[in-house]
C-alpha cells in the first residue's frame, strides 16, 4: 500500500519539477533576452532595469525551490487536494489551475495548524520526504476520526521528531515542512507595529524570525523595494542562518550585527565589559549630543586682517550659534549659517574701525589743515561715505573669507566633524569627556578613555547617534556631481561634433539630429545595479519596510536607538530570550527598552514548546534558570533522549588535555553527528590550542568539532555539547549566569560539562559522570 503511495505522489512531484524546469527555462530566456537589449528613452532603459531584476530574482526563487519543492499535502472533507511546498505553481492551462500551493498563502496555513480537535476541514496531512526529486517516504495524519479531541497536539509530530534528531550540519535548515501552530500564529501575524515573541530554549524563535521575514515579503510585495533587515548577535550566528532565507526563495534581505550597520567602519577593537556598558546607556546619546555643542562656537574669536585685530566674544558667538542651532539642522548643515553671522560680524567690526580710523585722520588732517581752500576741506568730507554701513558691510565681507586666516579662524569655530572625529577626540581628552558626561563617575569616565585608533562594537551605536546630530554638508559632493556632469555632456558633445563633421549631406539625419549632448552623456551615466540588500548596507539612513532582531535580548539601549533610526515605520518582529541575557549592556525587560520609542504601543507573543532541547537538558538547567529568574517558566520539552547530562571534575592544570580527551571520546560516540565545545571567551585561544577543533573569530561550523566562547554560542545549536570551566564562564560577566544557560541548552542530544574544583552551585545537582 505504502509503495503504492509512494509511486503515485512521486509521478505528481516529477510533475511540479518538470514545471518548474520549463518556468526557470522561460525566465532565463527572458533574463537574457532583456540584457541585450540597448539604448532607447530613458524611460525605456528603466524598465529595462526594471525587467532584469525581475527575471534574476525568478529565476533565483526557481533555483532556491529545488530541494524540497513538496513537502506535503492536505486532503479536504469537501474532496479537494492540496500540495504544499516552498513556491505556488500553476498548470499551463488558461484558468491556471493551482498545482502547488506556496507555503505562506492562507490557503496552506490548514497543513500547519489542523489538528484532530479542529480540523480546519482537513481530513488528512500527509508529510511528505524527499531526497533531491525522489519521493522517499511518506507521514500521514487522519484527523476527522471519531473521538480525538486533543486539539493541542503537535501537527505531524513524526516528520517533526524526525526533523529534530536528524544530525546537525552545521547550517541551520528551515522548518517550513514542520512548522507547529504556536509558531504559524506568529510568522503570519499583522505586520505593521512592534511583535515581541519571549521564547526560552529551543523553541524555534529564530526559524520563526526568519520565516517571518519569508512571508512578509510574499504577503507584502512592497517591502521588497525596501527590504528586511534581519539583525543577529555575532558573524558567527549570520553565517550559521545565512542559507535559510535564500532557500526560501527571498533576497532581498540584509543579516547584519549591529556592529556592522555603520558603513566604512570595522568594529573589531576589544574594550573592556566595564566600557560597553557604559557606552550601551541611554544616557550616552546625551554625551554625544554635548560633545557636538561643546564644538560649536568655543569663542572668544581673534584674527588679524589688514594690520586690523579684529576680536569677538564669546557672547556673541553664542548668540551666532543660537540662530544656527534655531534652523534645527545637523551640525555640518547649520554650519554656514554660523558662519554667514560670524564673518557679518566681522565685517561690522572692521567696517566700524574702519570709520574710526577716517573719522580720526579726517580729523587730524583738518586741523593741520586749518584755514586752507574750502575744496580741500570738501574732498575730505566726502571720504567716509566709501564706507557706510551698508555698502561697507557688504564690500568686505567677501574680503573677509577669502583670507586664509579668517576662514580658518572662523572653522574652529564650528569646525565640519565626521562621527569618527568627534568621538576620538572625545574619548582621547579626559577633559572633553568630563565636560560632556558630567553624570558619569570618574570611574566610568576613565574606563571610556582611551588614544585614537579602531572602532569596538558597542561604539557603533555611538557612531551612528553622532551621525544623525551632525549630518552631512552636500554642498562639496553636488558640486562635484555637477563638473562631473558637464565633463560627460562636454565630451559628448565633441563626439557629436566629430560625426557631425563625417555627415554627409545625402544622408537624411545626423546623430545630432537623433539626440542632443546631455542625452547621449545620460545614455553613459552608470547604473546602479545593486541588490537592494547591498544599496541597504552602504547607506546608513536606509529605512527597511521591516526589522527583525534575533538574541534581541542582548542589544543596549543605544542600540536600539540605531535600530528605531532603521525603521521609522516601527514595523518589527523582536525575538529572545530574557533569561539568556548575558551582555552588561542588555536588558531584562522588554517594556523597559520599547517604552522610550514604542510607549505601550507593542504586543507580546510567547512561544511555550521546545522541540529542541531534551527534557533531561532542560532538568540540569533547572537551578542555573531558577538563580537568573526563580518566576521564570521554562519551555515544555517534547521528547527524551534517554542520556543524562554529566560533569566531571578535573584538576585546574589538568584541563586542557582531558578535555581534549573527553572531546575525542564524545566524536566517537556522536557517529556523524556535530560536537560544541564551549569555553570561556578568556580561554578561547588557550583552549582552542589544546582541543583539535575548528576555531577562532568565525570558524568552520560544518566542522565536525567546533570550540566556541561562550558568546559565539548563541543562537546555535550541536548534537552534543562539552562545557569547560563553568566557574570562569560565571565570572566573566555580570550576568554569567545567563551565559552559562545559553550553553547548557545549545545541545539536541548530550551534555557534559567539565569543571576544576568543587562545581558551582548552578550545576551541582548534573549527576557526576
Amino acid at each position: 500500500m505504502i509503495t503504492s503511495e509512494i509511486d503515485r505522489e512521486q509521478e505528481y512531484v516529477a510533475r511540479l519539477y518538470e514545471r518548474v524546469d520549463l518556468m526557470r527555462e522561460q525566465a532565463s530566456a527572458r533574463l537574457a533576452g532583456t540584457l541585450e537589449q540597448n539604448g532607447g528613452t530613458p524611460q525605456a532603459r528603466i524598465e529595462r532595469d526594471v525587467a532584469v531584476t525581475r527575471y534574476a530574482e525568478r529565476v533565483a526563487r526557481l533555483d532556491a525551490a529545488e530541494s524540497g519543492l513538496c513537502f506535503g499535502r492536505i486532503d479536504l472533507r469537501d474532496g479537494g487536494r492540496r500540495h504544499i511546498g516552498r513556491i505556488g505553481l500553476l498548470d499551463e492551462s488558461a484558468e491556471g489551475e493551482p498545482l502547488l500551493i506556496d507555503w505562506r498563502a492562507p490557503a496552506a496555513r490548514p497543513f500547519y495548524v489542523a489538528t484532530a480537535g479542529a480540523p480546519q476541514g482537513v481530513s488528512r496531512r500527509r508529510h511528505i520526504a524527499t531526497r533531491g526529486r525522489r519521493v522517499v517516504g511518506l507521514d500521514d495524519e487522519v484527523l476527522d476520526r471519531d473521538g480525538l479531541a486533543d486539539a493541542g497536539g503537535l501537527t505531524g509530530e513524526a516528520a517533526l521528531l524526525a526533523a529534530v534528531e536528524a544530525g546537525r550540519t552545521g547550517r541551520m535548515r528551515d522548518i517550513v515542512a514542520t512548522l507547529q501552530a504556536e509558531q504559524d500564529d506568529i510568522i503570519r501575524s499583522a505586520h505593521r507595529g512592534i511583535l515581541v515573541v519571549q521564547g526560552g530554549p529551543g523553541t524555534g524563535k529564530t526559524a520563526v524570525a526568519l520565516h517571518r521575514a519569508a512571508y512578509l515579503l510574499y504577503t507584502h510585495r512592497r517591502l521588497a523595494a525596501r527590504g528586511v533587515l534581519v539583525v543577529g548577535p555575532n558573524a558567527t550566528f549570520l553565517t550559521y542562518i545565512g542559507q535559510v532565507l535564500p532557500g526560501l526563495g527571498e533576497t532581498n534581505v540584509l543579516l547584519s550585527t549591529v556592529a556592522e550597520l555603520f558603513p566604512g567602519v570595522t568594529a573589531d577593537r576589544h574594550e573592556s565589559t566595564a566600557a560597553a556598558e557604559v557606552k550601551g546607556r541611554a544616557a550616552m546619546a546625551e554625551v554625544v549630543a554635548s560633545a557636538v555643542r561643546a564644538r560649536q562656537a568655543p569663542g572668544p574669536l581673534e584674527v588679524e586682517f589688514g594690520g586690523e585685530t579684529l576680536r569677538i566674544e564669546r557672547e556673541t558667538l553664542l548668540r551666532a550659534a543660537e540662530r544656527a542651532r534655531a534652523t534645527r539642522l545637523p551640525h555640518n548643515q547649520a554650519r554656514p549659517i554660523f558662519q554667514r553671522e560670524v564673518v557679518a560680524e566681522l565685517a561690522a567690526l572692521l567696517a566700524d574701525s574702519t570709520r574710526r580710523l577716517t573719522a580720526r585722520l579726517e580729523a587730524e588732517v583738518a586741523d593741520v589743515l586749518a584755514g586752507t581752500e574750502d575744496a580741500i576741506a570738501e574732498d575730505l568730507a566726502s571720504m567716509p561715505a566709501a564706507f557706510e554701513e551698508d555698502t561697507g558691510d557688504l564690500d568686505l565681507r567677501p574680503e573677509l573669507w577669502e583670507d586664509p586666516g579668517v576662514r580658518a579662524a572662523v572653522e574652529e569655530q564650528w569646525p565640519a566633524l565626521t562621527p569618527q572625529r568627534l568621538l576620538a577626540d572625545l574619548f582621547a581628552d579626559a577633559d572633553r569627556l568630563a565636560s560632556a558626561a558630567p553624570d558619569l563617575t570618574p570611574a566610568e569616565r576613565a574606563s571610556l578613555l582611551r588614544p585614537p585608533g579602531g572602532w569596538s562594537p558597542a561604539d557603533v551605536p555611538l557612531l551612528d547617534e553622532a551621525a544623525e546630530l551632525l549630518g552631512r554638508d552636500e554642498r562639496a559632493a553636488e558640486r562635484r556631481a555637477a563638473r562631473a556632469r558637464e565633463q560627460r555632456v562636454a565630451y559628448a558633445q565633441g563626439v557629436l561634433d566629430i560625426a557631425a563633421g563625417s555627415w554627409s549631406a545625402d544622408e537624411a539625419l545626423s546623430a545630432a539630429d537623433l539626440l542632443g549632448a546631455e542625452d547621449l552623456a545620460d545614455r553613459h551615466e552608470e547604473r546602479d545595479h545593486r541588490t537592494v540588500a547591498e544599496r541597504a548596507a552602504a547607506d546608513r539612513t536606509w529605512a527597511f519596510g521591516h526589522v527583525i532582531v534575533d538574541e534581541a535580548q542582548e542589544l543596549s539601549e543605544m542600540a536600539w536607538r540605531l535600530l528605531m533610526r532603521r525603521c521609522p515605520s516601527r514595523s518589527m518582529t523582536i525575538v529572545g530570550d530574557v533569561a539568556q541575557t548575558g551582555s552588561a549592556a542588555g536588558t531584562t525587560s522588554w517594556g523597559h527598552v520599547l517604552a522610550p520609542h514604542a510607549g505601550d504601543r507593542w504586543r507580546l507573543a510567547r512561544l511555550s514548546v521546545n522541540y529542541r532541547t531534551p527534557a533531561e537538558v532542560m532538568t540540569a538547567t533547572e537551578d542555573v534558570l531558577a538563580a537568573i529568574d526563580p518566576d521564570q517558566e521554562p519551555p515544555r520539552s517534547v521528547r527524551e533522549t534517554g542520556v543524562r547530562p554529566w560533569r566531571l571534575a578535573v584538576a585546574a592544570g589538568a584541563l586542557p588535555s582531558r578535555l581534549a580527551e573527553v572531546a575525542a571520546e564524545e566524536v566517537e560516540s556522536l557517529g556523524d553527528g556535530r560536537l560544541a565545545v564551549i569555553v570561556p571567551d578568556s580561554r578561547a585561544a588557550e583552549l582552542g590550542v589544546a582541543v583539535p577543533s575548528a576555531s577562532g573569530d568565525e570558524p568552520d561550523l560544518t566542522s565536525r568539532v567546533v570550540l566556541l566562547g561562550v558568546r559565539q554560542a548563541k543562537g546555535l545549536e550541536f548534537d552534543s555539547v562539552l562545557i569547560a570551566d563553568p566557574a570562569a564562564i560565571l565570572a566573566e560577566s555580570p550576568r554569567g549566569r545567563g551565559d552559562l544557560y545559553v550553553a547548557m541548552t545549545r545541545t539536541t542530544r548530550r551534555l557534559g560539562i567539565l569543571h576544576s574544583g568543587p562545581a558551582p552551585s548552578e550545576i551541582a545537582a548534573v549527576p557526576p559522570r
